[in-house]
C-alpha cells in the first residue's frame, strides 16, 4: 500500500504543478478590473465576492451611488479562497477535448491550488525609466506579486528613487511524472455506496481517494449520491489492458510425445489435453494429428542482441516488401512481433532472428538498408573538397623529363600521390557526368608540417565539406586537429598508425587487425579437419599468438634467425605435415628471404609423398596463408607459379579490378591502364563524392550508410568510441591457376 500511496502522491504533486502553471492562486490582496458598459458597483462587488464598501475603500476617487465610467480601472480586494483560471479555454497536455474525465481533472486541479508564499524579500531602488513590468521580469515575479507587498502601487505610479520590496520564492521542482487522463475514469456514486466500498472496489486506500479528490471532506465520511469522483482505471477494464491468449495450430510429427512438446512449447501435458480433448478420445498423441497449442510468449529477457537483430520500418513499406526483404512469411514476422496484428506502421522496430539473411547488412545488431547512392544523388548539393597531397613540385624540373620519370618511379610518396590524384580526377569527372558540381582546391603540402599549417590557416575551413589527405602522419594530425573545430571530416587515404584520436578522421585503409580477423574467421568457417601449421619470425610473435588463440591445436615450426641467414629446418617441417588431411600453413614475415625459402619448401612438399617406398601412400596437400600480405610477398624472387600451386590466400583492401567503366575512362584520359594507386584514388574519392551528393554531411551519412563497393575497393566505416571512423571492409583473395580471385 505504501508504494501505491507514493504513486498517488506523485499524481497529486503533478496535478498541483500543472495547476500552478495553468492557474494563479490569488493569495494577493488585490486585483484590478476594467469597467465595462452597464456595469455597476453592485454587480462588480458581487462578481468578485466583496462588498461595495471594500471597493470604495481602495478607490478613493469613487463616490457611493455615482455611475461608473467605461474603462475605469478599479482596485479590487480579493475574497479569501477565490481562484481565477488564467487559461480557461486552453487545453492541458494530454487532455481529451470536451471529455468528462478531463473536465473532472480540471475541476480537481482548480480545487487543489497551492498558494505561493514568499521565503523572503529584497529591496529595489527604482531607477530612471524603469517600469514595473521590467522590474518584475528582472526578478522573475509578476507585477501583481510586487503590488501585493507594495500596496501604494495600486494608487500611485512607479517613481524614481522609490524603494520597493520584491518577494523571493522557492523555485518549483518539475515533477517526474505527468498525469495521463487515460489512467483515470469518472465514477458516479451510487445509492448506499460508501467511501470504503468504492476504495475496496478500486483497490485503493481512503487516503488515496482523498488525494485524488481533495474536495471531499476529511472530517466526515459522508458521500452524496451522484457525486463525481476521479479514480484510477482498473487494470483490464478496457480492451487495451486485457491480454488475450493466442493459439497456433500444430501438426504432430512422428515420434512426438508430451515430454518433447513441453520442452519445445513450454506447455504442460494436462494443458495440452485440456485444449485438445480429442487426444483422450483417440488414445494419445497420433502422428498427423492437428492440435491447438498456446502461442509461446517471449520472455523479455530473451529479447537481446545475442538472439535478435532489429529493423526500423520505413515509410511506404508494406507486407510484401518486408517478407521479400527478410525471406520470412508474414506469420513468422507476427509471431516475433505480435504488434503487427494491429497493422504495419512506419517507425516500428521489428525483431528478427540473429541468423536471418537477406538483402541487408547488420551493424551493432541494427539492420541497415542497402542504399543505392547512384540513385540517391541530390544535384542541389555542391560539395567542396580540399586535396592536400605531397606532389613536391618544388623539387621537380618539368623540363627534364628523364629526371621527372626517375623521381616518380623511385619516390614512393610522389608515386602514390600522383596515382591517388589521377584516380581522384576521374572520380570528379564521373560525378560531374551525373549532374553534381564539385568545388575542388588542390595543394602541395610537400610532406612539410609547417607548409601544411600555413595552407590550413590561410583557407576558410568552414566552407569545405571534406579534406582528402595529407599522407604523412604529422601533417594528417595537424589537418585533423584544425578541421575538428569545424566538424570537418578528413579522409586518410593511407594506413595511419598514429595517436590520432579525433572523431572527424576517416581511415579509409582497413587496419591490419581487422584484416587478420577477417582471414581467421574465413579459415574457421571453412575448416573441417585440416592440419594447421604456423611459421612466424620473432617480429610477428603477436600475430602467431592470435592465430594460436583461434586454433589452439596448431603446430609450430621454429624460424632460425642468424645475422645473415634466416630460414626453417626442412626436416622439422616434414615431421609436422600430414598426408591424411590437407595442411594449411600460415607464413607470417616481412622478410622476403624467409618467405621465398618457405614458399619453395612448401611447393616441394605439395603433391609429394612422405613414404616413397609405399605405393599406397597418400600425397601431401599444402595450402599457404598469411594474415599480412606485405611488399615482401611481391618480391621478384618469389615464384608466382609456386604461390598458385599452393593456392596462396590472404586478406586485402584491394581486389583485382575488373575491366570496367573506370578503367575505360582512365585509359581515355591518360592513355595507360590504371595501377592500384589510381584505382584506390578513384574508389576513395568517388565514395566520398557520392555520399556528399546524397547528403552534404559525411559525418551524418556515415551513421546509416553501410558497405559500399567500387572498382577495386569497398568501404564500411564504423565509428570508434575513442577516435574516428575505421574502414572495416576487406576481401579474401586467393591464387587459382595463375589468377588472383576474390574468394570472399
Amino acid at each position: 500500500m505504501g508504494i501505491i500511496m507514493r504513486g498517488f502522491i506523485k499524481v497529486f504533486l503533478t496535478v498541483c504543478f500543472c495547476t500552478f502553471l495553468g492557474c494563479k492562486a490569488l493569495g494577493q490582496k488585490f486585483t484590478t478590473h476594467s469597467v465595462k458598459q452597464n456595469e455597476t458597483l453592485y454587480s462588480i462587488a458581487k462578481q468578485y465576492g466583496v462588498s461595495q464598501e471594500e471597493i470604495l475603500k481602495y478607490n478613493k476617487e469613487l463616490k457611493n451611488g455615482a455611475s461608473l465610467s467605461i474603462n475605469t480601472i478599479l482596485v479590487i480586494p480579493s475574497s479569501k479562497g477565490a481562484v481565477t483560471n488564467t487559461r480557461p479555454n486552453q487545453k492541458e497536455k494530454g487532455q481529451v477535448a470536451n471529455g468528462e474525465v478531463a473536465e473532472l481533472v480540471n475541476r480537481i486541479m482548480n480545487d487543489s491550488v497551492a498558494k505561493r508564499e514568499p521565503i523572503g524579500f529584497v529591496e529595489h531602488k527604482v531607477k530612471k525609466k524603469e517600469t514595473l513590468y521590467g522590474i518584475a521580469k528582472e526578478y522573475g515575479v509578476t507585477e501583481e506579486e510586487i503590488k501585493k507587498y507594495n500596496t501604494q502601487l495600486y494608487a500611485a505610479q512607479l517613481d524614481r528613487k522609490m524603494v520597493i520590496k520584491i518577494p523571493k520564492y522557492r523555485t518549483p521542482t518539475a515533477p517526474q511524472n505527468t498525469i495521463d487522463i487515460g489512467d483515470f475514469e469518472k465514477y458516479i456514486v451510487a445509492p448506499k455506496e460508501t467511501r470504503w466500498s468504492i476504495a475496496h472496489k478500486y483497490g485503493i486506500t481512503i487516503d488515496s481517494m482523498l488525494v485524488l479528490n481533495p474536495s471531499l471532506s476529511k472530517t466526515s465520511n459522508y458521500l452524496q449520491e451522484g457525486y463525481e469522483l476521479l479514480l484510477p482505471r482498473i487494470a483490464g477494464s478496457t480492451v487495451e489492458n486485457q491480454e488475450t491468449q493466442l493459439f497456433t495450430s500444430y501438426t504432430v510429427p512422428p515420434k512426438m510425445n508430451f515430454y518433447r512438446l513441453e520442452k519445445e512449447f513450454g506447455v504442460k501435458s494436462d494443458e495440452v489435453v485440456r485444449l485438445n480433448p480429442e487426444i483422450t478420445e483417440r488414445g494419445g498423441l497420433k502422428e498427423g494429428m492437428v492440435i491447438r497449442l498456446p502461442e509461446r510468449r517471449l520472455d523479455p529477457g530473451e529479447i537481446n542482441t545475442d538472439n535478435y537483430i532489429f529493423y526500423e520500418v520505413k515509410p511506404k513499406q508494406n507486407e510484401f516488401r518486408l517478407t521479400r526483404k527478410f525471406g520470412m512469411s508474414w506469420e513468422e514476422l507476427i509471431q516475433l512481433n505480435p504488434e503487427l496484428r494491429d497493422g504495419l506502421k512506419a517507425g516500428m522496430v521489428l525483431k528478427l532472428p540473429k541468423n536471418q539473411v537477406g538483402d541487408f547488412e547488420v551493424r551493432n545488431s541494427l539492420v541497415l538498408d542497402k542504399i543505392n547512392l547512384l540513385d540517391s544523388i541530390n544535384v542541389e548539393n555542391r560539395p567542396k573538397i580540399m586535396f592536400l597531397l605531397p606532389f613536391r613540385l618544388d623539387k621537380l624540373d618539368l623540363n627534364d623529363t628523364e629526371t621527372v620519370e626517375w623521381t616518380i618511379q623511385n619516390r614512393n610518396s610522389l608515386k602514390y600521390s600522383l596515382g591517388l590524384y589521377s584516380g581522384a580526377l576521374v572520380a570528379l569527372d564521373s560525378i560531374k557526368s551525373l549532374g553534381v558540381s564539385v568545388d575542388v582546391k588542390t595543394f602541395d603540402n610537400r610532406l612539410d608540417l609547417q607548409r601544411t599549417k600555413e595552407i590550413l590557416q590561410r583557407e576558410n575551413l568552414g566552407s569545405y565539406n571534406a579534406i582528402f589527405g595529407p599522407l604523412d602522419v604529422l601533417s594528417l594530425k595537424e589537418a585533423s586537429t584544425q578541421a575538428a573545430s569545424y566538424n570537418l571530416p578528413v579522409i586518410a587515404p593511407v594506413p595511419a598508425k598514429s595517436d590520432i584520436s579525433l572523431g572527424n578522421v576517416f581511415f579509409s585503409y582497413t587496419p591490419e587487425e581487422t584484416l587478420r580477423e577477417h582471414l581467421l574467421k574465413f579459415i574457421s568457417d571453412k575448416r573441417e579437419d585440416e592440419n594447421i601449421i604456423i611459421i612466424a619470425d620473432a617480429k610477428h610473435r603477436v600475430v602467431k599468438d592470435s592465430i594460436l588463440s583461434k586454433f589452439p591445436s596448431a603446430k609450430l615450426v621454429t624460424v632460425k634467425e642468424e645475422e645473415e641467414n634466416i630460414g626453417i629446418n626442412r626436416d622439422k617441417l616434414e615431421q609436422q605435415l600430414s598426408n591424411e588431411t590437407e595442411n594449411w600453413v600460415f607464413v607470417e614475415s616481412d622478410n622476403f628471404k624467409l618467405i621465398s625459402s618457405v614458399v619453395s619448401i612448401l611447393n616441394s612438399f605439395h603433391n609429394s609423398v612422405l613414404e616413397m617406398e609405399d605405393p599406397k601412400a597418400k600425397k601431401i596437400r599444402v595450402r599457404m596463408f598469411t594474415t599480412d600480405k606485405n611488399n615482401a610477398f611481391d618480391n621478384d624472387v618469389i615464384s608466382s607459379t609456386h604461390l598458385s600451386n599452393l593456392r596462396f590466400t590472404y586478406p586485402s583492401v584491394y581486389r583485382e579490378a575488373p575491366s570496367d567503366a573506370f578503367e575505360r575512362r582512365y585509359k581515355a584520359k591518360y592513355g595507360v591502364v590504371p595501377d592500384r594507386f589510381a584505382v584506390r584514388g578513384f574508389d576513395v574519392t568517388f565514395d566520398l563524392l557520392l555520399k556528399l551528393a546524397y547528403k552534404n554531411d559525411l559525418l551524418d551519412v556515415s551513421k546509416f550508410i553501410g558497405e559500399t563497393q567500387y572498382s577495386g575497393s569497398k568501404f564500411d566505416y564504423e565509428k570508434d568510441i575513442s577516435s574516428g571512423y575505421f574502414n572495416k571492409a576487406s576481401y579474401i583473395m586467393g591464387y587459382d591457376n595463375m589468377y588472383i580471385k576474390e574468394l570472399e
